[in-house]
């Protein structure tokens, strides 16, 4: 049986911690900055972890 194939735009959406959780970034980042705060702008820098429901159809992407 083949290797599973990893899908590409999860490869670089997703990072896996040394624990095993999956590590994802914030949405609404990207653009139409101006009207939202910088505490809420600055909160959306830093990463944050997948919900747990969600784990295993992205671990299933990831071919882990």
């Amino acid at each position: 049986m083949p290797k599973m194939k990893v899908k590409s735009g999860a490869k670089k959406r997703f990072k896996l911690t040394g624990t095993g959780k999956i590590k994802r970034k914030h949405a609404f980042k990207s653009h139409i900055l101006t009207k939202k705060s910088k505490k809420r702008k600055r909160n959306l820098t830093h990463f944050t972890n997948v919900h747990k429901s969600d784990e295993k159809n992205i671990k299933l992407t990831l071919a882990i």
